[in-house]
């Protein structure tokens, strides 16, 4: 997008007339870097000829985009001494006994995903390397029932940039959990994706500017300190 510009871009109704924002400085020993949820499961294409055909532009949103700019982001903030983490759902039983209510109830968000189970994994193409973090959840939020708050602040992060999906589920929930807890947020449109681009591109603006800074995957270098 050449007239791309993070801070007049995805404004909701609350600040279409508000001032720019300050520019964005990244100390790089205080930043993480948060993928999440990018699981082997959500490539599956649906058994129903149909249903495949409903969510093809998802997957084509997935492989072409979202896993391609991901693995450059992480390679990026490897390079630059970022913390790398990662979240993903996953159940500590067999029958999902652990699971929270929002991943037992029949539908889309119904998640039954053993944490041995193949389809529970990170992506090949973005596997963790040494002792990065890799939280798992049965929530959709990352913070949630996992210990992600507490290792954030042992660390000494203050920024989180958080990329993956869906950004209307899991990515806002933790986006918002994160902003609750005083952590200044960044979100990569780019390296996110939701059911639907008219979704993603809602919630976008629905967090945007009160929850995180969307911003966009060459925007980044320029941000740090």
């Amino acid at each position: 997008m050449s007239d791309w510009n993070w801070k007049t871009a995805f404004r909701s109704f609350y600040y279409e007339t508000a001032e720019e924002p300050d520019d964005i400085t990244l100390d790089p020993a205080s930043t993480a870097l948060l993928v999440i949820d990018i699981q082997n499961t959500y490539l599956e294409p649906p058994e129903d000829d149909a249903e495949a055909r409903r969510w093809q532009p998802f997957f084509d949103r997935m492989n072409d985009i979202v896993i391609p700019n991901n693995a450059r982001l992480i390679g990026w903030a490897r390079k630059e001494g970022l913390e790398v983490m990662f979240a993903r759902i996953a159940c500590q039983t067999q029958d999902g006994r652990d699971r929270s209510l929002s991943q037992k109830k029949p539908g889309f968000n119904y998640l039954l995903l053993p944490k041995d189970r193949e389809d529970s994994q990170l992506v090949d193409a973005l596997a963790p390397q040494g002792d990065e973090i890799v939280v798992t959840k049965t929530t959709d939020s990352a913070l949630t029932g996992t210990n992600l708050r507490l290792m954030l602040h042992n660390i000494g992060i203050r920024h989180v940039i958080v990329a993956g999906i869906f950004t209307d589920q899991c990515v806002s929930s933790t986006v918002r959990s994160l902003a609750d807890e005083s952590f200044e947020v960044l979100v990569v449109h780019d390296a996110c994706a939701a059911a639907t681009d008219d979704l993603h591109e809602r919630e976008l603006e629905i967090i945007n500017m009160i929850y995180c800074h969307v911003v966009a995957m060459d925007d980044l270098p320029g941000f740090l300190a």
